[in-house]
């Protein structure tokens, strides 16, 4: 099942992360809170059961905490990406070395074509791949090539005209069990009809990026009324602070590689 794991890999937030790239109006992270609610992130993998490799944050890359876009990881193999901002290049290296200690051989998406994790949502029949501002066509067609050659079904969603997401699970993400958390604006998009949707509230639109792992789903915290659908429909939510990651336009998602 595509919501269940055993592993994780994650990195912190570095001295020089309020210099990543942005477009939130929520002002600069705080650092010291950033690294606790970093801390209190990695405690609840570890509580679903994870064990976590923490790699050290790495200063010459401010958005190098968000690991999720530097690879996808399949339950029988790892594809190293080619993220989409030219600043975060550098950043698949360490993440190819940790990843290799677990997969004998990985994909890697090649130029002239982009990906970033954060627009690749996976369920239990296949991929969603978003075509968007970071993840490029000929990136996408790339991994759908990758992912078919693993076994793997994939839909190509084109949400470039998409107006607030940066990438696709931006504005949704899969609970399992045939269901799609998505945020209330989201397009009618090929493919998502087959999921039962559980449409946010306008108010709690950040909580779309949620992240099931195993019995539990990590949520931001203070979106009540979600927590509250969620545990409605059989689910445990586990809320977490998530305020200097949204400053920096990310999400519970985007903070690890499950695996």
């Amino acid at each position: 099942m595509s919501t269940r794991f055993t592993r994780a890999i994650v990195r912190a937030p570095g001295a020089t992360y309020s210099a990543g790239i942005t477009n939130s109006t929520l002002g600069a992270p705080v650092l010291a809170t950033a690294l606790e609610q970093h801390a209190r992130y990695v405690a609840a993998l570890e509580s679903c059961g994870l064990a976590v490799t923490a790699l050290p944050a790495d200063l010459a890359y401010p958005d190098g905490c968000f690991v999720e876009d530097t690879a996808i990881v399949t339950p029988t193999a790892g594809i190293v990406t080619r993220p989409g901002a030219a600043t975060r290049a550098g950043e698949t290296g360490a993440i190819a070395s940790a990843l290799s200690r677990f997969f004998p051989a990985l994909g890697r998406i090649e130029a002239p074509g982009t990906v970033d994790g954060g627009d690749i949502c996976q369920t239990d029949v296949g991929f969603l791949i978003g075509v968007s501002a970071r993840t490029s066509e000929a990136g996408a067609r790339q991994l759908a090539g990758l992912l078919a050659d693993l076994g793997f079904q994939s839909i190509l969603l084109d949400i470039r005209h998409c107006a607030g997401l940066l990438h696709l699970k931006t504005g949704m993400s899969y609970l399992g069990d045939g269901r799609m958390a998505v945020a209330p604006d989201l397009p009618a998009l090929p493919g998502l009809d087959r999921y039962e949707q559980v449409v946010l509230s306008p108010s709690e639109r950040y909580a779309a990026n949620c992240v099931r792992i195993n019995d539990r789903v990590l949520v931001p915290a203070h979106h009540v009324r979600f927590a509250d659908e969620l545990a409605r429909l059989g689910y445990e939510p586990l809320p977490l602070e998530m305020s200097e990651f949204q400053k920096m336009d990310g999400g519970l998602s985007c903070l690890s590689l499950r695996f």
